[in-house]
């Protein structure tokens, strides 16, 4: 009996000992499966996952997909971008149109500029008054335009009429353009306006290039229409004093004599600091030099 009870032992520990390495086995592979999972969710950090800790469940929140933020990054410039246009129903003169909004008609006071003046009773037919009229139709009439606020400016002006930048459907800027082709001057009301510098660098280039009202002989009478020589509605005290001191875009000062070749061109506006003198050397006192074209 003992030598058979020896027998029994000795087989189960054989047993025993030849089934260890197989636990260690499959303990490995379950400690390399895990480790494995947990580096490929270091790695995939676009994926959610769920684990388990003492029963309560905790989820790793996923980053959001380049392409879903690229998606969201549209829609919210889409929404930036999105603008209101208006039909401009009616081009009353080259700085002032009418644009329909809703099924009212709004009157707007172009910021800016100043055209040759062609409706107001009160006035004659300025120089290239009828020429300014034509182009400003042919760019805005029945066009559709975004309407630009200006926080340096008021919302109205005194007549009750918006004032605002004119944008085209297409991007066309219109208060630049006009100028630029030479059918406007830069008008600063008062306080300077925030594309103040760009306007002004049109009208240089307007005036290098010798376009519209720039150009030679451009304020010569059209179809015997006497033609006033002021465009900024600003007239002499007297019939003696007509020598216009004018301020330039670089702020110079500078006066010009009946006789120079600009002075049919060049507008007065008081409101700007500018004036009539005269005689020259009341000019000069007062720190206008004489123009250089002048004869």
């Amino acid at each position: 009996m003992i030598v058979i009870l020896l027998a029994v032992i000795l087989i189960i520990n054989k047993r025993t000992e030849s089934e260890k390495p197989a636990l260690s086995a499959d303990r490995l592979k379950v400690t390399g499966d895990k480790r494995a999972e947990e580096e490929t969710g270091i790695e995939n950090k676009n994926t959610i996952e769920a684990t388990t800790t003492n029963g309560n469940i905790q989820y790793l929140v996923s980053n959001i997909s380049n392409e879903s933020s690229a998606e969201n990054e549209n829609y919210k410039e889409n929404k930036v971008d999105k603008k209101q246009y208006y039909l401009v129903t009616k081009v009353v003169d080259g700085d002032t149109i009418d644009v329909l909004t809703g099924t009212t008609t709004e009157r707007v006071r172009l910021i800016g500029i100043n055209t040759p003046e062609t409706v107001d009773p009160r006035k004659l037919v300025e120089c290239f008054g009828k020429e300014a009229s034509a182009k400003a139709h042919e760019l805005l009439e029945n066009k559709k335009v975004y309407l630009e606020v200006d926080e340096t400016q008021d919302n109205r002006d005194k007549y009750k009429r918006l004032l605002r930048y004119a944008f085209r459907e297409d991007g066309v800027f219109y208060n630049l353009e006009i100028i630029k082709q030479g059918y406007a001057y830069e008008y600063t009301y008062q306080i300077p306006y925030k594309y103040q510098m760009e306007f002004k660098a049109a009208q240089v280039y307007a005036k290098e290039n010798k376009l519209g009202l720039w150009a030679d002989n451009a304020c010569a009478a059209v179809n015997g229409a006497k033609i006033a020589t002021s465009t900024a509605g600003a007239l002499p005290p007297n019939s003696n004093c007509n020598i216009k001191g004018n301020i330039n875009s670089k702020g110079e000062k500078i006066y010009h004599l009946p006789a120079c070749a600009y002075y049919a061109k060049t507008i007065i506006n008081l409101s700007q600091g500018e004036k009539y003198f005269c005689t020259e050397s009341e000019a000069i006192a007062a720190g206008w030099r004489k123009a250089q074209n002048c004869k």
